[in-house]
């Protein structure tokens, strides 16, 4: 937890970019911008709501956030972005369990509200997690990228900026869901669900801070298309370059295809 210095940082429209050695830097570097944060938060308003993400691309971010000593995790309430509609929670891929290892078994939340995606009503389950939401007004978002560009599950066919639903049911694209199986989550295209539960890009946007960790050699084509892109839903995680607080962490790999000098 020693000070982790970013090689390069820029700034592309309103979005922060900080670019690290490795993704275990790039972890430890969010983690602490996300310690920093929830301690201030928890300082202005007792209690504060997190959302958190799930895959590959949080795992050294999360792993260096429970680590620490100095996050208040009594007085968080967390919940998280997606889940596949039909999965169970005991399923190797599911995002409730991803939750439960990586986050809430060695953090000790003052609760956590997943999204249970093998619920016999997705509709009603949208609804009320909108509700919570509602209620909760989260101010921190942890996130990452998809090898597609999707924020949470919204794809670029399913992606509104303008969406008027808090929480959705969509359809996952092939692209979004053979990065799955190339992740290692399924054994094959066919055993990804097609559908999933998802928080929409505007309740993401109305989230006061993002902190996006986005690290890999996979992510390296996309993160330039995010930063040089014309911003519209052809690649949904442009819209980040509107948000008035949100940083994108980087490592090397993930960087690679942007014009920088490290």
């Amino acid at each position: 937890m020693g000070d982790v210095r970013p090689l390069v940082s820029l700034k592309v429209g309103e979005l922060t970019i900080d670019v690290f050695n490795d993704q275990r830097a790039l972890g430890e570097a969010a983690a602490a911008h996300a310690a920093r944060r929830l301690k201030d938060l928890v300082a202005q308003h007792q209690e504060v709501a997190v959302i958190f993400a799930t895959g590959a691309s949080q795992m050294e971010t999360l792993r260096a956030l429970t680590s620490r000593t100095d996050v208040p995790w009594a007085q968080i309430t967390g919940y998280h972005m997606d889940e596949y509609v039909g999965l169970s929670d005991q399923h190797p891929a599911s995002f409730r369990r991803y939750m439960r290892e990586r986050l809430t078994d060695p953090a000790p939340l003052k609760c956590f509200y997943p999204v249970v995606g093998d619920a016999p009503d997705p509709e009603r389950t949208c609804s009320d997690y909108a509700e919570m939401l509602r209620r909760s007004k989260p101010q921190l978002c942890l996130l990452g990228i998809g090898e597609n560009g999707h924020l949470a599950f919204n794809d670029p066919a399913e992606a509104d900026f303008d969406d008027p639903a808090e929480v959705k049911v969509v359809s996952l694209d092939v692209a979004c869901r053979q990065q799955q199986v190339n992740e290692g989550w399924f054994q094959s295209l066919t055993e990804v669900p097609g559908q999933a539960i998802t928080l929409t890009i505007p309740t993401l946007m109305r989230v006061p801070e993002l902190i996006a960790s986005v690290p890999g050699e996979r992510k390296a084509h996309i993160v330039k298309r995010t930063l040089e892109e014309a911003m519209s839903t052809n690649c949904p995680a442009t819209i980040l370059r509107k948000h008035p607080r949100a940083a994108l962490y980087l490592d090397r790999e993930s960087a690679a295809e942007l014009n920088l000098a490290f």
